[in-house]
């Protein structure tokens, strides 16, 4: 579910699909210059950035880390069981536990061990002050009642924890409690006195909802992306996953290929800048990428098209956090930080729009490209061709007029 925004007016129409140009080419094809192109000289990764322009998540790498938590390092979380008086808790707080729990592994290797949960959990049910159909999860959430939610079971825990140990909390509730039916994040207003307990103001929590028992312990991963800024991939309006199917846990959450792209992970500084090949300047490089789902090696091709703008290209394999992937090769899309959460910031260019998915897969996770095929943008004229491919990654060439 998306980050509770202070300001409601960053939710909008969803923006047209980017219009894109796909063309298989004899592998043998791509291997010359084209003509008037020379060869770039490697440009720092930092001509690749983008900035945020929507004040809020997005895929910019000036990310406020006042309000955002960093994304690096030893992250302390206390999880918390709640239940109410119109729904009281039945059984013990050990199978809510276990369905949350493999998100710290999960999020560490997304990470190649550069974020660490620290997860406690409170093994017991904490009471809240008030029914579960108080606190507006079915009329409308908004960011008063979330706060409030989140400040009462800060309230009712503060007993039994000490939070200034603690750099996020996640809130559970009982399974009676059907009107907490989804999970969204708390991030907290600057502007306001907010939620405090034990000296400490409580900044980042994520409130799960019934739909953890349906997602998995990946709806904690998406959450806690939120967090550290990342906004969220899937559409707000229309079809739900046209903008990039299962490619990233920030877009379908039951996605067959979940891992952070490459975007992502550059953004949260979980990939270095001597890991990104940037082309901002017209000419070509050849750049030889390694697959997302393991540490080590180039990760991601930017090809710079304005200011807030470029595509990226990177390499994806059956393994790891995207072991059930459903196409893999090279998968190419456009990133937009003026756009908002909800709207497409992130849009897949499909290479095989006519394919038939295996059962269970959709057409957008099919996107990835192979070698002999080349992505073309109609507008520039920018291309990115795929020559060659194998287990250890991609070869591609980005070019610029």
């Amino acid at each position: 579910m998306p980050a509770l925004p202070t300001r409601l007016s960053h939710l909008a129409p969803a923006l047209a699909l980017v219009p894109h140009l796909l063309l298989a080419v004899p592998a043998a094809a791509t291997a010359g210059t084209p003509a008037g192109s020379p060869a770039a000289r490697p440009a720092s990764a930092s001509a690749c950035a983008l900035e945020g322009r929507t004040g809020w998540t997005d895929e910019g790498h000036d990310t406020d880390r006042n309000q955002f938590q960093p994304s690096t390092g030893t992250r302390r979380v206390l999880t918390l069981f709640v239940d109410f008086p119109d729904a009281p808790a039945t059984g013990s707080t050990a199978p809510y536990e276990a369905q949350l729990a493999p998100s710290a592994d999960w999020l560490k290797r997304a990470s190649y061990g550069h974020l660490r949960l620290e997860d406690t959990a409170l093994p017991r049910w904490i009471r809240m002050p008030a029914d579960s159909t108080s606190y507006g999860f079915q009329r409308g959430l908004t960011f008063e009642t979330h706060e409030k939610y989140v400040r009462d079971a800060i309230r009712a825990a503060d007993p039994y924890a000490d939070f200034a140990r603690y750099d996020m909390v996640y809130v559970v509730p009982s399974k009676t409690a059907a009107a907490i039916p989804f999970s969204p994040t708390y991030l907290y207003d600057p502007a306001t006195p907010g939620v405090t307990a034990d000296g400490t103001r409580l900044k980042w929590a994520v409130t799960f909802g019934q739909d953890m028992w349906r997602w998995g312990h990946k709806v904690a991963a998406h959450e806690t992306g939120h967090t550290f800024g990342l906004p969220d991939l899937y559409s707000f309006t229309g079809d739900t996953h046209r903008y990039v199917g299962g490619w990233d846990v920030m877009g379908n959450i039951a996605g067959h290929a979940p891992q952070f792209l490459g975007w992502h992970s550059w953004k949260l500084g979980w990939t270095r800048d001597n890991q990104v090949a940037c082309l901002s300047a017209p000419g070509h490089r050849t750049v030889r990428l390694t697959p997302v789902e393991r540490p080590g090696g180039t990760k991601i091709a930017v090809l710079r098209t304005g200011e807030t703008t470029a595509y990226v290209a990177e390499s994806r394999r059956a393994r790891g956090n995207d072991r059930a992937a459903c196409s893999t090769g090279v998968l190419v899309y456009k990133v937009d930080s003026a756009t908002q959460t909800g709207e497409g910031p992130v849009r897949v260019m499909n290479a095989n729009p006519t394919a038939t998915p295996p059962t269970g897969c959709t057409q957008q996770d099919m996107a990835a490209l192979a070698p002999g095929q080349t992505f073309t943008d109609p507008d520039t004229g920018m291309r990115i061709a795929v020559l060659a491919g194998g287990p250890a990654g991609d070869t591609v060439r980005i070019s610029k007029g």
